[in-house]
């Protein structure tokens, strides 16, 4: 006979494999031990990482992936390393759950000097309230079941991290075994918002002679694709993305013209966006990278903008209106347009991408950063996930075009270098189905390298390429200073360090094609070092550092 009563620990894991988890990340520590002791009894596959920063990291990728992540650490020094990556995810949406294996209750009300703890024992909890939507500490099996809930609800309603401290002696605290989770539904849109919202952008948009759409992150994030194709394919309307947006749907689709942001983006799409009649702006975060340093010159009296809870449209507010509700009331309210009126130049036509140009080697040719994500738009692959770091891969690798069924992945608005690595080992182990390409620095890389190990542990296969070019080139182009100089590396080597993979070095067109095709047989890692100039950038890049040198007042 199955027992009522399961421990606070299964209850918990349950939840997580119930919601979407069957990895958990983590480093040990002794008062989280008794708790790991527990995943490596449950259907949770647990994943040791070199750090704390990168079990962060790597959760942050598996939830871009999969829709929700998880990593656990212990108290005090673990979880304080990995603030950072969780500050991440609070930053960019993107739902992690936070597990903390915190002293016992009684060390809570004592406060004894124990090892990693600070005195006051709430100051971990504290520092967790800013970046995490929901908190909580655990303190009995009564109340465990019901807090546990709560909490993962909220992390999957506002996507965005939520905390759990859960003391050693909670642990193996018995409760209630757990019912079916339920799961939380989009909010309920105000009615009278909602119909009022809906009723003045479709008179907007039916006087419109050239509209245009811009689709971005929280369509993303709140699972809302389906809903933005189905408005497109009902309207016809052109539609662009900003960088926090890439991949939103296929950039292979009829009505997509291409990246926007600002005056960054290629000469078509800037003017087509701003010489439109009517805007409409769906799920967007205005940051500086995502806005060209906020050059997107969008005119107010023509602007609609739609997030998550609200409509803004020119100087009226509608507040308690759903993205999802919003989108489909348009659809249904609007008739679609002739093609032929809306001035659409589709991106995978190769009127404002690279892809479709031919690429021809030249085998003594020394690599440049633009020949080689030249080269790079005929590698990737159908299907494949692309993740950039921030700096000279972010830039250059937004302006690919992407392939069929493409996942893009870069860190647009926080920009924590190094935060690729430990990505990379989430979303290779969240799509180990998939093909995982990583666009890395060699600055970044020195920061969080230690797991490319734990891909090799965990026989993942990604295929990354690491630009050396001598340091941190994206401070460079706010100012070149000593301080951006690092320590060379034969980064091509850490392959054999770390225990296995194939490492090749890389300076010109010839050995690049040498590279790629022995990575085609391959099986298993592949690290491919890539050497070009050290101020050798895309001008996008050279162009946010301009902006970031007058924005700090720097020389």
């Amino acid at each position: 006979m199955i027992s009522s009563e399961i421990t606070v620990a299964e209850y918990l894991l349950t939840r997580l494999k119930e919601i979407g988890v069957d990895h958990l990340f983590g480093v040990p520590g002794d008062f989280v031990l008794g708790f790991f002791n527990q995943v490596l009894k449950s259907d949770l596959k647990y994943i040791g990482t070199c750090n704390e920063l990168n079990a962060a990291y790597a959760a942050d990728g598996y939830a871009r992936i999969r829709g929700i992540g998880a990593f656990s650490s212990t108290y005090g020094v673990g979880e304080l390393s990995a603030i950072n990556g969780v500050a991440g995810a609070f930053a960019e949406r993107v739902p992690v759950v936070v597990i903390t294996g915190s002293p016992a209750t009684i060390n809570f009300r004592a406060r004894p000097l124990l090892h990693h703890t600070l005195g006051d024992y709430q100051i971990p909890l504290r520092m967790y309230e800013k970046i995490t939507v929901a908190s909580t500490q655990l303190v009995s099996g009564e109340t465990a079941p019901a807090e546990i809930d709560r909490v993962l609800s909220v992390c999957l309603s506002h996507q965005q991290p939520v905390y759990i401290s859960l003391p050693s002696d909670v642990v193996m605290m018995k409760c209630n075994r757990p019912s079916a989770f339920h799961f939380p539904t989009h909010p309920r849109s105000d009615q009278e918002s909602l119909g009022e919202a809906i009723k003045e952008t479709v008179r907007m948009l039916d006087k419109a002679q050239k509209p245009v759409v811009i689709g971005d992150v929280e369509l993303i994030r709140f699972k809302l694709q389906k809903d933005f194709e189905g408005f497109l394919d009902k309207t016809g309307f052109p539609y662009v993305t900003m960088m926090l947006g890439k991949t939103l749907l296929s950039e292979h689709h009829p009505q997509f013209i291409g990246l926007f942001e600002g005056d960054r983006s290629r000469e078509y799409v800037r003017n087509r966006v701003e010489s439109a009649d009517c805007i409409l702006k769906l799920g967007a975060l205005m940051t500086d990278f995502n806005t060209g340093g906020f050059t997107t010159n969008l005119d107010d009296s023509k602007l609609i903008s739609a997030n998550i809870g609200f409509v803004k449209i020119k100087h009226h507010y509608y507040e308690n209106v759903h993205l999802h509700d919003f989108i489909l009331g348009l659809t249904e309210k609007l008739s679609r347009r002739d093609s032929a009126t809306l001035d659409i130049q589709c991106a995978h036509d190769g009127c404002v991408h690279r892809h479709s140009v031919p690429y021809r080697s030249d085998a003594l040719k020394p690599l440049t950063i633009k020949r080689f994500f030249d080269r790079m738009s005929h590698f990737i692959e159908d299907n494949s996930i692309v993740i950039a770091e921030t700096g000279v891969s972010l830039f250059s690798a937004a302006e690919m075009l992407m392939p069929e069924g493409a996942t893009f992945i870069g860190q647009t608005f926080y920009g924590s270098i190094g935060y690729t690595i430990g990505a990379t080992l989430g979303a290779s182990m969240a799509a180990q189905d998939r093909r995982v390409v990583l666009f890395v620095g060699d600055g970044s890389f020195q920061v969080t390298c230690q797991d490319l190990s734990t891909m090799i542990r965990n026989h993942l296969k990604p295929v990354i390429f690491l630009m050396n070019n001598d340091g941190y080139t994206i401070e460079r182009v706010i100012v070149d200073r000593p301080y951006n100089d690092i320590q060379p590396w034969h980064y091509h080597k850490l392959v054999d360090v770390f225990g296995g993979g194939l490492g090749l070095d890389v300076h010109t067109e010839g050995e690049l094609e040498d590279a790629l095709g022995r990575a085609a047989t391959t099986d298993g890692i592949v690290f491919i070092e890539i050497h070009t100039g050290r101020l050798d950038c895309p001008e996008s890049l050279r162009s946010a550092g301009r902006s970031m040198a007058k924005t700090n007042q720097l020389d």
